[in-house]
């Protein structure tokens, strides 16, 4: 018997910027707002996840990969089209790392609030 029936994904991020999150990652992940609720927190819900942008005082983004703030979370998404999709993130808000470990079979960006993230061809087959 399985514990939990729904993932939640939250991402801390600035006041003030959860609209912005929760919008960009309903574009990239083709879902929608579900929800605000009363603390702030903006919910997206997408096919099989939620991602939460919740609000957080005194938020400071990732300074990956150098060192200070570390990587709080990040998220890897499979993708047919590697160039496609990160122009495609790009246009929603994106910012691409300007460090590429592995350019390809992996692109590192960063969400609008600083949340590193990766496009890869590279994800196991379902």
């Amino acid at each position: 018997m399985a514990v939990s029936r729904r993932v939640f994904v939250s991402l801390d991020c600035a006041e003030g910027s959860e609209g912005l999150l929760a919008r960009f990652w309903a574009a990239m992940l083709g879902g929608e707002v579900g929800f605000t609720g009363s603390t702030g927190a903006v919910g997206v819900r997408a096919e099989g996840l939620w991602i939460v942008a919740f609000p957080v005082p005194g938020y400071v983004a990732s300074t990956w990969p150098h060192a200070g703030v570390p990587k709080q979370i990040h998220l890897d998404l499979a993708v047919v089209d590697l160039e496609a999709a990160v122009a495609e993130a790009v246009r929603l808000g994106a910012v691409a790392a300007a460090v590429q470990p592995d350019p390809g079979r992996w692109r590192v960006l960063f969400d609008p609030v600083g949340h590193p993230f990766c496009l890869t061809t590279a994800a196991p087959s379902e």
